[in-house]
């Protein structure tokens, strides 16, 4: 069994470009410029543009979120914290906080 996490997302060639310029996920595979899928070691990440429904899906749409609250996350376990820090960073991430002591 493998699981799979669906983003709705606004802008799909940016989110795209994130997920893998930015954050290092490999593209597994692009469909006509409105999703994408791509692995994080043994997990999957769906990026797709709102819409629906479709004829396999008839009474499913993907809505954006509401960009002033958190339905959902993806935490990103990494050894060195300040390393993948600084790492993201270099490469255009942006942060809320840098990583602290707690």
């Amino acid at each position: 069994m493998e699981l799979t996490h669906i983003l709705v997302v606004s802008d799909f060639e940016r989110s795209r470009d994130w997920y893998r310029d930015v954050l290092g996920a490999e593209l597994f595979r692009e469909y006509g410029g409105t999703s994408a899928v791509f692995t994080f070691g043994a997990a999957w990440l769906l990026v797709v543009t709102g819409g629906g429904p479709t004829e396999d899906k008839p009474n499913v749409s993907f809505e954006l979120p509401d960009p002033r609250s958190v339905s959902h996350s993806i935490t990103i376990r990494v050894p060195d914290c300040q390393e993948a820090y600084e790492t993201l960073s270099a490469r255009g991430a942006e942060f809320l906080t840098p990583p602290y002591d707690r």
